[in-house]
């Protein structure tokens, strides 16, 4: 009885979590319908609420506004409105951490995240995953003797916190393993192996 109970927990557990992640996921996209005028909202139209719509609403947006910038003038007004947000005293600063990290992160020719590497943390006889984020500069580099690499160690289950370490290169050993298999294996915990 046991045995059919944790077979039925491996089959149900990740379909009842993926489901769950979803339904969060879409539900917080529904709610970008808030901004559409009560008149056009699916319940005015329809008489009930169409699940996803907001979803499909909301990467709609997304995608236009990559379609629409990415011209002479869509770019132009992009940059007379970021140059209108770093005025602003607040809102500059955060506006522009938070662009600077979306660059990064999201540039298809940045290196954030494109290797996974092995590197001895907390201590010198443990290791950990982490991924490569580039190397040390500004007045930091001039503080450190050697070759360093920058890395980012993200904690498990939950790969989105984390620390920021900058590492001799030599004690960094690089693995010959995708970034989404480094992933897998981090946020399992180690029970889905890399093969």
């Amino acid at each position: 009885m046991r045995k059919y109970f944790l077979t039925g927990l491996l089959i149900l557990v990740p379909l009842a979590i993926t489901a769950w992640v979803l339904s969060m996921v879409i539900g917080t996209l529904d709610q970008s319908l808030l901004f559409v005028p009560a008149r056009w909202q699916p319940r005015a139209l329809f008489g009930f609420d169409i699940p996803g719509i907001g979803a499909i609403l909301t990467i709609a947006i997304v995608f236009l506004t990559g379609l629409l910038t990415n011209n002479l003038v869509g770019g132009y007004i992009v940059r007379v409105g970021e140059r209108l947000l770093k005025r602003i005293p607040v809102v500059s600063s955060l506006y522009g951490s938070v662009k600077q990290v979306s660059d990064t992160l999201f540039s298809s020719s940045g290196n954030a995240f494109r290797q996974a590497v092995l590197i001895p943390y907390p201590h010198a006889d443990s290791y950990t995953i982490a991924f490569v984020t580039g190397a040390p500069g500004g007045d930091v580099k001039n503080h450190l003797v050697g070759e360093y690499l920058s890395v980012y160690v993200p904690t498990t289950p939950n790969p989105t916190s984390g620390f920021f370490l900058m590492m001799e290169r030599s004690k960094v050993v690089e693995l010959d393993m995708t970034v989404d298999a480094a992933l897998k294996y981090i946020v399992s915990m180690g029970v889905v192996a890399p093969e």
